[in-house]
């Protein structure tokens, strides 16, 4: 006879909590999608054909949007084909249409070296960036931490973004936009900050959208 341990208190409070963090999950990861389709609905940043580079590309959702729109996948046969590499510091579940830099520093000068490997042409059209920190409480040390990380993108622009290519990247309002916007606008014919409806109304959380990349003078 098989005995069915019957379950206490302590294993229901635990799987009710598990399956609450996996529906937050997956709300959040479906409101990043919706961030980046809205903007892209109405820029039309992506394209059949282009090669794009996800930062901070864990868990996907993105990765996922842009292979759909630059068709990396092949699913659409007449259309050209794009490439979609996505680079993160944690493990990115594999995605058809996509190579993932897992545990890998965007930042890192040997990370740079591999996306010139593996970008056709070792160019890309389109860098985009949903990565933030770890969220430490203190909202102005976030703030600069992000604003750190979107500036290291010019740097990687500089070596992988070819001339009149896109940057979208997030970033928290507060003290120091103003100086990433700068150093953007002195690199991009056009940046303009944009809030997408799926974002929350109450979240200081916003979107530098830089485009017509032009190399800094040495």
């Amino acid at each position: 006879m098989i005995l069915h341990r019957k379950k206490n208190n302590v294993d229901l409070l635990l799987s009710e909590e598990v399956f609450s963090l996996l529906r937050v999950f997956i709300e959040e990861t479906k409101r990043s999608a919706f961030k980046l389709l809205e903007i892209d609905d109405k820029f039309k940043l992506l394209q059949p054909g282009y090669s794009v580079v996800d930062c901070g590309a864990a868990p996907g959702a993105w990765s996922q949007v842009a292979v759909q729109r630059v068709n990396s996948a092949g699913t659409g046969p007449d259309l050209p084909r794009g490439t979609v590499i996505g680079v993160d510091l944690l493990h990115i579940p594999p995605l058809d249409g996509a190579h993932f830099l897992s545990n890998h520093d965007v930042t890192d000068l040997a990370t740079h070296g591999k996306l010139l490997e593996l970008l056709p042409d070792g160019q890309a059209h389109v860098i985009l960036s949903d990565m933030a920190p770890n969220a430490s409480g203190f909202r102005e040390m976030d703030h600069e931490k992000l604003i750190a990380m979107c500036l290291s993108l010019i740097d990687l622009a500089e070596k992988v973004l070819q001339p009149q290519g896109s940057l979208l990247c997030k970033y928290w309002d507060g003290k120091l936009a103003h100086k990433l916007q700068e150093r953007l606008s002195s690199v991009f014919g056009s940046v303009r900050t944009v809030k997408p409806d799926a974002s929350r109304k109450d979240s200081a959380e916003r979107y530098f959208l830089a485009r017509m990349y032009r190399e800094p003078v040495k």
